[in-house]
């Protein structure tokens, strides 16, 4: 028998890491929220690698923290190591990353969601939303719980559906050997979604004991205190090292003379796996000219003997797995103590979204995480705050939520997933983000706390710290712009020893900075240094003036781009109605409806000639609308 349980703001299904930042934003944001999950013991699980971070996952965490998210607190409190990527590199593409504490990640987390007072946090399993006259109301769990609520979040990651797959096994399950949903699946099926199905999978685990490290290379975390949350002020110093390998002759024999014994050759895998994260085997097969691959032994926390063989992804039998991994140097030796598996699941073709993530066919539905296509923890959690944030902005009555492509690479992540789609699960890159010089590692905070602070997940200490911040940046640019450094043979020696041209006249410290080889350290010998700023303000200070000149350049692209972002289409449009479109266009537009002719700009299949025929029909103002007359276009 039904019954109701209870009357919310904001339902989410699933604590993954999209549904804890879901439920903490919606939460935070004065929304009544209900998080429902199949088992309290692994909110916010990471069923795969034992990390956080790396290029533009690592300046996403940045971003989540600096619109209020949790993740980037969280891994600061419970890493066992942290490494700057990347460091001889340019800006635009260096990225922290973290080696997680697996189980101490989740206690903290868990521990954050129990004590947020708008938060209910229970264990159930939701196999129906209800939906009244194309509104979503609630959800139905299995022991006929009804729950209502104004807006509803599902971000089921993995579960819909799953599918374990270890040479010819193959079974019902989640990660870890948890509970699948199945009913929710055939639930949005029936109510009209376009589902697809992806795949995804891990390496064995192995025991540390067993692991001959001296056949290995260390691979230590960074001297210099790192974080990011920029909450941050505590560091942990006693890092744990990982360890790297390399796969051989013989390693790639045994995966040869097995090939058709994995589920991936075999023909049992029937869903898309990711190409930027592949298994051993798809890498054997697609770059067999290879000599050797890369494998890290990574910790999965300070009180496990547990090691993550990243690199061995692998759905090959058992017996073939011991046979693997002992193939490998230091490996020889080694006990699984899990096997590697593949995992197939059901996802939302993206396109059915709104830019909020939104559904498209029911209000108040929104979805988000590796339901929508994605993988890798750092894209769910991004997904998860826009979706907690727009689920609370919509039943308190305000404007949508969202982050253009110039903004952030969540912005360019959820533009990316409902106008383009994706064939296989997405995988956020720096290559993706036109903009990247701009969406930096370091200034996720100056791009994007305002916005956090107007939408109420910034705390008023946070705020002010911040703002003297910016403060900060903006006197020592202006200091450098009134220093006039002078050629004295103390400034001419320091100029010597960074590798730059001796000075012919006096010169301004700020443009002095702008030489390649002079750094801010180098300013400071020079003009004395100002002992009231902190670190992060002499980094941005060093890059602001540093890379001017192409940063003006990117902002003049970005203003360029915003103009087709501020012609709105009209949602009711009939494209139709535009003869002069071609068929394909007008079907791609008429699927994923775009907001403003910058998205229509950016639909698979539509050419930038349908594009500019769109934008000259809006700014005339002669689109018809649906269920108007078609106009004629002569």
């Amino acid at each position: 028998m039904v019954f109701n349980a209870g009357k919310y703001d904001v339902i989410v299904i699933g604590a993954g890491h999209a549904g804890v930042e879901a439920g903490l934003a919606a939460a935070r944001m004065g929304s009544k929220t209900l998080m429902l999950t199949l088992n309290l013991d692994l909110i916010a699980f990471m069923p795969c690698n034992p990390s956080l971070g790396g290029p533009a996952k690592g300046i996403v965490i940045r971003e989540i923290d600096a619109l209020g998210g949790a993740m980037g607190q969280v891994i600061d409190k419970t890493h066992i190591q942290m490494r700057m990527l990347n460091t001889g590199k340019g800006p635009a593409v260096q990225a922290l990353r973290a080696q997680a504490d697996k189980p101490l990640y989740i206690k903290e987390m868990k521990r954050i969601i129990e004590n947020e007072p708008n938060i209910t946090l229970k264990q159930g399993m939701v196999d129906e939303l209800i939906i009244e006259d194309g509104v979503c109301t609630g959800v139905l769990t299995e022991t006929k719980a009804a729950y209502y609520a104004d807006a509803v979040i599902v971000t089921t990651g993995t579960f819909m559906r799953g599918k374990v797959l270890m040479g010819d096994i193959e079974y019902e399950s989640g990660p870890n050997n948890q509970r699948v949903s199945i009913k929710l699946s055939e639930n949005l099926e029936d109510l009209g979604f376009e589902l697809t199905r992806f795949k995804t999978g891990t390496p064995p685990r192995v025991h540390s004991d067993t692991v001959d490290y001296s056949k290995t290379e260390i691979q230590p975390g960074d001297e210099k205190p790192q974080a990011f949350s920029f909450e941050t002020t505590e560091y942990i110093t006693d890092q744990v090292p990982c360890w790297l390998t390399y796969t051989n002759e013989f390693t790639h024999q045994v995966i040869n003379d097995n090939l058709t014994l994995s589920s991936m050759y075999s023909g049992m895998k029937r869903g898309t796996g990711p190409r930027y994260c592949p298994s051993i085997e798809d890498k054997i097969v697609r770059f067999h000219d290879k000599p050797r691959h890369q494998v890290f032994l990574e910790p999965e926390g300070r009180d496990t003997e547990e090691v993550y063989v990243q690199g061995l992804s692998t759905s090959l039998p058992e017996s073939i797995q011991h046979e693997l991994v002992r193939s490998v140097p230091g490996l020889e030796n080694a006990t699984i103590m899990r096997p590697g598996y593949a995992i197939e699941y059901d996802a939302v073709i993206p396109t059915q979204l709104w830019p909020t993530l939104e559904s498209k066919k029911i209000s108040g539905l929104f979805t988000a995480g590796q339901i929508n296509g994605t993988s890798g923890y750092e894209e769910a959690a991004a997904q998860g705050i826009m979706a907690g944030i727009n689920a609370a902005a919509k039943i308190q009555q305000k404007d949508a939520f969202i982050l253009d492509r110039s903004q952030a690479y969540i912005g360019v992540l959820i533009d990316d997933l409902v106008t383009k789609g994706t064939r296989e699960p997405y995988r956020l890159l720096t290559s993706r983000a036109e903009y990247r010089l701009l969406l930096r590692h370091d200034n996720a905070d100056l791009r994007l706390t305002d916005i956090g602070y107007e939408l109420g997940l910034i705390p008023e200490e946070r705020y002010e710290r911040f703002s003297y911040k910016k403060e900060q940046i903006e006197a020592e640019k202006d200091r450098l712009r009134k220093e006039t450094i002078k050629m004295t043979e103390d400034v001419q020696s320091i100029l010597d020893e960074a590798g730059s041209t001796r000075l012919k006249d006096a010169a301004k410290a700020y443009d002095l900075l702008k030489r390649p080889e002079v750094t801010y350290a180098h300013i400071e010998r020079m003009i004395g240094a100002n002992e009231e700023i902190m670190p992060e303000v002499k980094e941005q200070v060093e890059i602001q003036v540093k890379y001017e000149g192409y940063i003006k350049k990117a902002n003049s692209q970005v203003q360029r781009m915003l103009t087709l972002e501020h012609k709105k289409i009209p949602e009711n449009i009939d494209y139709d109605a535009i003869h002069s479109l071609s068929s394909e266009s007008r079907e791609r537009l008429k699927s994923v409806r775009p907001l403003s002719v910058g998205q229509a700009s950016r639909t698979a299949g539509v050419t930038p000639a349908d594009v500019s025929i769109l934008a000259v029909y809006i700014e005339q103002g002669k689109i018809a609308r649906v269920n108007e007359e078609p106009i004629s276009q002569e």
